[in-house]
């Protein structure tokens, strides 16, 4: 496992501080290429190439954000994701070599936030990373400066304060990413948002390669909240169902 290299001040400074970034990738090529372009955007870099290694390194460096390949020795990135984030919550861009539509609702489910298929733009990479970071900092800006008042739709109970969800009580785990596209739906209830404007809103990324992505999460939003709460309107996009008033 390598040390933590310091980058060059850009844009990952916050306040003075540069974000950690662990990149956990057995393929070389990959990680020099991916080290060489975060520390060029002012981040720290650290590497792990397999399963066991990724867990200590996050557990030690405390990373900001961890991009994490699916496929690794020891043991794969979905048991990473699961043990690190029972550690402490990290935001995750997972990467696959397979464009695997189970692969991206298994690693939803365990706990990551976006998901890349190889190969990858570097700059829509970069891209991604820069928005899970300031979705973390938008969510602990939030807890500080909380929304009044708890949202209720039927059974379903959004507390924008807390970032916690209900339905029928009974809470209900969901990642950054989930939670934050829940509100964007619930902002509007029944009104249909397309998958574009949901890609802008959400992940502050407007090309429209990403609306695969918005797909997975709502796949997986689904799961969590119960599917009838969220409408599919083919060909344009979502509309989360409310109790009729």
């Amino acid at each position: 496992m390598e040390h933590a290299h310091t980058g060059h001040t850009g844009n990952a400074v916050t306040a003075g501080t540069q974000r950690r970034v662990l990149v956990v990738e057995d393929d070389a090529t990959i990680v020099e290429a991916l080290s060489a372009r975060l520390r060029a955007e002012g981040f720290l870099v650290q590497t792990a190439s397999d399963g066991p290694a990724a867990v200590d390194a996050a557990e030690a460096w405390q990373p900001d954000l961890m991009i994490l390949d699916v496929m690794l020795p020891g043991f794969d990135g979905l048991e990473v994701c699961r043990r690190v984030q029972a550690q402490r919550p990290v935001p995750v861009l997972m990467l696959t070599a397979r464009d695997d539509e189970t692969d991206m609702l298994v690693g939803l489910g365990v706990g990551a936030d976006d998901y890349m298929t190889k190969p990858f733009s570097m700059r829509e990479l970069v891209a991604r990373v820069h928005v899970l970071l300031r979705r973390v900092e938008r969510a602990a800006l939030a807890a500080v400066t909380p929304r009044s008042g708890i949202l209720r739709l039927g059974e379903l109970e959004i507390d924008h304060a807390q970032r916690r969800v209900r339905v029928r009580s009974d809470d209900v785990h969901l990642t950054p990413t989930e939670f934050d596209l829940l509100v964007c739906l619930a902002n509007t209830p029944r009104a249909v948002l397309s998958r574009e404007q949901l890609l802008a809103e959400v992940w502050d990324w407007a090309d429209a390669s990403g609306t695969r992505t918005v797909d997975s999460h709502i796949k997986a939003l689904r799961r969590k909240i119960g599917a009838e709460r969220i409408r599919t309107v083919h060909g344009v996009g979502y509309a989360l169902e409310t109790p009729a008033p």
